[in-house]
């Protein structure tokens, strides 16, 4: 008979050989067994259109679209790229849905997974490149609005609020960045039975208000923060759009009101100041086809205008600072331009139509500085 010590090794050894078949056999079985097949559900959903795109920079961006689901309904669909659009992931989307009234969906991302997202009514942002969002307050708002322009830059969100009714108001609204509430700003505020405004940063920020076609309010802030009176861009009877600092010149674009000098039209120049504070100068006009639609610069002297009138859409461009121009018409998409804006020296972005259009939706995107434009393909 066996001592017991020898049966207790020979039992383990016994045991350990078994584990170590087991093991090898697991191993090869998973070596040459078929790969799980790759997921079915593609980044890019059928039936996707972009309603808003926002860059980063020349290759960061993102792209906020909508596709059919269940009950004939439109959901969100949120797209990243790091690659200028060769290649996209799907991120998490906000609530939002497509508005029943044509409000445009705004996308505005900065860098670093940190986007907002408003309807013009509701403001969502998030800070971890969509995997959470989270409902900003907009306090004081009245009870017809319109969020427009969003910014962050220093630390802090900035924005533009306009109210309706017998006299209306476009305020700046702000609060500390990745905080759930914007407040109105103090002494920033224009009146009137029309009133707008722009804010830019990059390079410092710039905020200008104004209502009624008369003389427009400006400030800027070195700093991004420490707002303070400057020399407004556009003499009066004219409305500024900000293009931000390019190689050290302030940027804005002039434009007259809509229908003037014929119905489908406005007078639009370029003007420039040497730096923030400083005065803007500018004669050159560009072409008076299209109402405004927004309003990018590449550089200094290279900047686009985009317009729609008579069922087009038109991007206006200049490389010698306004000298002379041309003009790109896109077709094939609904009628209205958003989201121009140019994140790189020659790199820009326009989105066509919106998603509910009978036509559709694109993105286009240049790399000249807009002297061409081509339709982006995502999916």
């Amino acid at each position: 008979m066996q001592p017991r010590r020898d049966r207790h090794v020979l039992v383990t050894m016994t045991c350990n050989r078994a584990v170590s078949v087991v093991f090898a056999l697991l191993v090869l079985s998973a070596l040459f067994a078929p790969m799980p097949p790759a997921s079915a559900e593609p980044a890019v959903p059928e039936g996707f259109a972009p309603a808003s795109a926002s860059w980063a920079d020349a290759d960061d961006g993102y792209v906020l679209g909508y596709a059919p689901c269940a009950g004939s309904r439109w959901c969100p669909v949120l797209l990243g790229t790091t690659d200028g659009g060769t290649r996209w992931q799907r991120l998490g989307a906000p609530s939002l849905s497509l508005p029943d009234n044509h409000n445009h969906v705004q996308l505005s991302y900065f860098g670093a997974g940190r986007a907002y997202v408003s309807d013009g009514n509701r403001l969502e942002a998030t800070r971890d490149g969509g995997r959470t969002w989270s409902a900003v307050t907009l306090a004081d708002t009245g009870n017809a609005f319109y969020l427009g322009r969003i910014a962050e830059t220093h630390g802090r969100t900035f924005a533009l609020l306009s109210t309706y009714g017998e006299t209306g108001s476009t305020r700046l609204y702000s609060g500390v960045a990745g905080t759930p509430l914007l407040a109105p700003v103090p002494g920033f505020v224009a009146t009137g039975g029309l009133t707008y405004g722009d804010l830019a940063v990059g390079g410092g920020l710039q905020v200008v208000l104004g209502a009624d076609y008369g003389v427009e309010r400006y400030w800027t802030a070195a700093d991004g923060e420490h707002l303070t009176p400057a020399p407004a861009p556009c003499p009066a009877g004219s409305t500024a759009a900000l293009g931000g600092v390019r190689e050290g010149r302030v940027v804005a674009l002039c434009s007259g009101s809509a229908g003037s000098p014929r119905p489908g039209s406005m007078t639009r120049g370029v003007r420039h100041a040497p730096g923030l504070g400083g005065e803007f100068t500018g004669t050159a006009q560009g072409p008076a086809q299209g109402i405004h639609q927004g309003f990018g610069a590449a550089t200094a002297n290279s900047v686009t205008v985009a317009a729609v009138g008579g069922g087009a859409d038109f991007l206006h461009g200049t490389d010698d600072g306004g000298a002379t121009w041309h003009t790109t018409v896109l077709g094939d998409h609904g009628a209205g331009l958003a989201d121009l804006d140019f994140p790189g020296t020659d790199t820009g972005i326009v989105v066509a139509g919106a998603p509910d259009d009978p036509n559709g939706s694109a993105v286009f995107r240049t790399t000249d500085g807009g002297r061409s434009w081509h339709e982006l393909t995502i999916g």
